[in-house]
């Protein structure tokens, strides 16, 4: 990215990121949780899955286990009917199994505060550790899922299309103390307006700001 296009990508950021903090006053994840455990445990489910759906079964599994070595301990098949209304929940059990049995070999059963080390957990990749970071302990991150991905392309603040190149096009035109905030801004915006199939383009407070509706209006 030349600096002649960071400087047109930061400028449309701030000025997107300004609008949405006008329509999303309250902005904040739609997962609920305690703690970092929990709020990890939720991520790691959210995968293919709405929140709403995960916070319905969390809301008992949070009940039933309560620790890291709660969840390790835990038989693999009644954790898997535990989670089974989520979409690939063996392959999601398995995940929590090893993650939290590396959280209790590796960590003292504590969800770890940094990229580098959450990434080494089973089933946890940037997306997740981004927002367990931004969530959870209050780190600047940058979480880019579908609607981030899809919202940040259509607006031109990215030309890629892979989730860590966007991530790396958008934590450099975007103020490091508006990560968080930022994640949340354009995830509610890509699910309220910007949506996949249809976009609400008529009612888009950021559309004189964006490169898909200028090339589709008309």
């Amino acid at each position: 990215m030349n600096s002649a296009i960071k400087k047109k990508r930061r400028e449309r950021a701030r000025r997107v990121l300004d609008i949405l903090r006008v329509e999303f006053p309250h902005a904040r994840s739609a997962l609920n949780y305690r703690d970092p455990l929990e709020l990890l445990i939720s991520t790691i489910l959210s995968a293919q899955a709405t929140d709403k759906l995960v916070n319905k079964v969390t809301e008992g599994l949070f009940q039933k286990y309560g620790s890291a070595r709660d969840y390790a301990a835990a038989e693999i098949g009644e954790l898997e009917q535990d989670i089974s209304s989520v979409n690939f929940f063996r392959n999601k059990a398995k995940n929590i199994k090893k993650c939290c049995a590396k959280l209790i070999e590796e960590f003292g059963g504590k969800v770890p505060a940094t990229l580098e080390e959450l990434v080494t957990l089973p089933g946890v990749g940037r997306k997740t550790a981004n927002i367990v970071l931004g969530n959870a302990f209050d780190v600047p991150a940058l979480a880019v899922d579908t609607h981030v991905k899809r919202v940040s392309l259509r607006l031109g603040l990215t030309e890629s299309v892979k989730p860590d190149d966007i991530e790396q096009d958008l934590t450099a035109i975007i103020d490091k103390g508006s990560w968080t905030l930022g994640t949340h801004l354009l995830i509610l915006h890509g699910r309220k307006t910007c949506k996949a199939r249809k976009p609400l383009c008529g009612q888009c407070p950021v559309k004189e700001l964006c490169d898909y509706y200028k090339g589709h209006k008309g």
